[in-house]
């Protein structure tokens, strides 16, 4: 049997996992990346935040994805009834990058994979941990195996977990824990999208909502296909009949604004249903080892905060990992957790307040305060660790007492 030994090992190879090897990498620790899936591959989570562009610049993989053309993303348009509410990332209280891409995730991830490939990052595809044992110190013994069949072992100082939806070390060390977010359905697909309008309309990525708990993602992509996906309550998604594919046809049926455009369109594949999509685990770290992206706390899709928060994380873990192989102290509650979990905490409270209707208060209100929009919209960008920011430093209660007041205002109106 093969035995490996390296400083860090590596588990899943997507944004989160390749920003962590490059870090790692380009500090001349010596890296083992593993992954489950052969390259390139259909995941979930196409839709950036302009704050992951920081962590891919910080590594130097931003100019190989500059090259590609991706559809470029300056906002975010949400839609309820005739009214409109569009979000400019120029116009936003934080200072920081006013654009981001809607990517195909097949062709992103495969893109940074190879990338590292070919600065000399070793990565294995087709590759699954089954197995892992941690030493008083922390170091580890990870049984994987190959395309084969065949089992070898890996040697490694500290792990870093970026398997995703995968999930790997939670599941073996018993990590997961319910989440706290009300419990939501997505059904998805892609489209050859040959109604598309021309001009901005046929780029912007939107979000139609339905009612409180339902709503519509259309994200679309350079290559002419589209992205849709509704997200709802499991009673929603469970009451259209048929298999996906008829579920999803007759679910468009209910938007108004894009049944025209995506009705009777053939779908790219089988769309995929999700349920209870939320998750979180019991803690972030432990002796040897750092959870990041998916593998640690996904909240929902309707923020698209997955792949900002897998990069923040990723790239967070690998400093913390590079001082401790280097023989500084690392405060791993304070300086990974607690950082962390800020971040998580403020977009945790926005979806919470979206699903019970605040959130959508403050969007949908007209007319709109200018100062609020540009407060909200340094969240949505991703910039949750800005105290400056009164919706980040307040979030637990601003959203709220907010949302109370315009519905005090509006019922006082109706009563006139």
């Amino acid at each position: 049997m093969d035995e490996i030994h390296v400083d860090v090992l590596i588990i899943g190879a997507g944004p989160s996992g390749c920003v962590a090897a490059s870090y790692l990498h380009n500090n001349k620790k010596q890296v083992k990346v593993v992954e489950k899936s052969k390259f390139p591959r259909f995941v979930i989570g196409e839709s950036l935040l302009p704050r992951c562009m920081d962590h891919f610049d910080e590594v130097g993989l931003l100019d190989v994805l500059k090259d590609y053309g991706f559809e470029i993303k300056r906002g975010a348009r949400f839609l309820k009834g005739d009214i409109v509410c569009n979000f400019d990332f120029s116009k936003k209280h934080t200072e920081g990058w006013d654009w981001t891409w809607q990517v195909t995730r097949a062709d992103f991830d495969n893109i940074l994979a190879t990338e590292l490939v070919n600065r000399g990052v070793d990565i294995s595809f087709e590759h699954e941990v089954v197995g892992v044992e941690f030493n008083e110190d922390g170091t580890s013994k990870t049984s994987i195996k190959d395309e084969q069949g065949q089992l070898y072992y890996v040697h490694a100082k500290h792990i870093i977990d970026s398997s995703g939806y995968g999930r790997v070390l939670p599941r073996l060390l018993g990590l997961d824990k319910p989440s706290a977010i009300p419990a939501h359905s997505s059904i998805f697909t892609h489209v050859k999208d040959v109604r598309r309008p021309d001009g901005e309309e046929g780029t912007l990525i939107t979000f139609d909502v339905l009612d409180k708990d339902t709503w519509l993602w259309v994200i679309p992509f350079s290559n002419g296909d589209t992205s849709i996906g509704f997200v709802g309550l499991n009673e929603f998604i469970d009451a259209f009949e048929g298999d996906t594919s008829e579920r999803l046809q007759s679910m468009l049926k209910h938007s108004k604004y894009y049944n025209d455009r995506f009705q009777g369109l053939e779908f790219k594949f089988p769309p995929v249903c999700i349920k209870n999509f939320s998750k979180s685990v019991k803690q972030l770290y432990g002796k040897g080892y750092a959870l990041t992206g998916n593998s640690a706390e996904f909240l929902d899709p309707v923020f698209s905060s997955g792949v900002t928060f897998a990069t923040e994380s990723a790239l967070k873990a690998a400093k913390l990992v590079t001082k401790e192989l280097n023989n500084e102290t690392v405060d791993w509650e304070e300086e990974y957790t607690g950082y962390i979990m800020k971040g998580v905490q403020v977009f945790a409270t926005y979806v919470k307040e979206w699903y019970t209707g605040n959130l959508q208060t403050l969007f949908f209100h007209r007319p709109e305060n200018p100062e609020i929009k540009k407060q909200i919209c340094a969240v949505l960008a991703g910039y949750v660790w800005d105290d400056t920011n009164p919706f980040v430093k307040k979030h637990d209660r601003l959203v709220k007492n907010l949302a109370y007041l315009i519905e005090m205002e509006e019922k006082e109106k109706a009563n006139q």
